[in-house]
């Protein structure tokens, strides 16, 4: 059929080389499992325990399901978006999370994902690990739109996260409204509608009294 891609049979493969391929795949999937392991600084919404990356990620991409109508572009491509989502902190295994508000930590951040991206994209075999690092990549350039809006979402959710949980790492760190809005108002790229949202949220915070300044 005309336009239709062919899919490729373990006999073209060749039984040996399809063993490779399949042993480099699971020898990915064993490896992100990793990703449960990296905490990050903010916590759950009740407060209890700190989030780990991997339960970042599975959040971010049931939000895009539910949120894909406040995308500033009128048709996103979910299908680009939701493996950005699920890919985009699988670096982290190596590099480790980078506190968004850390300034020194982020001089050498782009160096250390860029090397831990060539080890655990690498582990696929050849032409899969480009594609799933492309997707990487793009997430990683905020160009496109998905991109954009998959980026609004990584913004997004840890300040309603921190907010719930009682401004534990703002509070802990001493975080200024000027850094939080300064940190995610890109949000406005990829949905002003989600931005509209975050603002609401920081000017609670404020009010409240869980960044450093009120003004």
């Amino acid at each position: 059929m005309a336009g239709v891609a062919r899919r490729t049979s373990q006999f073209e493969y060749g039984r040996e080389a399809m063993e490779e391929r399949l042993e480099r795949q699971l020898a990915f999937v064993h490896e992100i499992d990793k990703l449960k392991r990296i905490e990050r600084r903010n916590y759950l919404t009740d407060g209890s325990r700190r989030e780990n990356s991997a339960e970042h990620s599975w959040h971010l991409a049931l939000m895009a399901l539910v949120l894909a109508e406040w995308s500033n572009e009128e048709r996103i491509d979910l299908g680009r978006v939701l493996p950005m989502l699920l890919l985009h902190d699988l670096v982290e295994i190596d590099a480790g999370d980078t506190f968004v508000y850390d300034e020194a930590a982020h001089a050498d951040k782009a160096a250390r994902e860029e090397a831990a991206a060539d080890r655990i994209f690498g582990l696929l075999p050849e032409e899969q690990g480009r594609r799933l690092r492309a997707l990487w990549e793009e997430f990683e350039s905020g160009q496109s739109a998905e991109a954009q809006f998959a980026r609004a979402l990584d913004r997004l959710q840890p300040i309603m996260m921190n907010f719930a949980s009682g401004g534990k790492p703002w509070v802990d760190h001493r975080i200024t409204r000027r850094q939080v809005v300064g940190r995610n108002q890109h949000i406005e790229q990829g949905s002003r509608r989600l931005w509209d949202v975050a603002r609401g949220i920081i000017e609670r915070a404020c009010e409240a009294g869980l960044l450093a300044d009120a003004k």
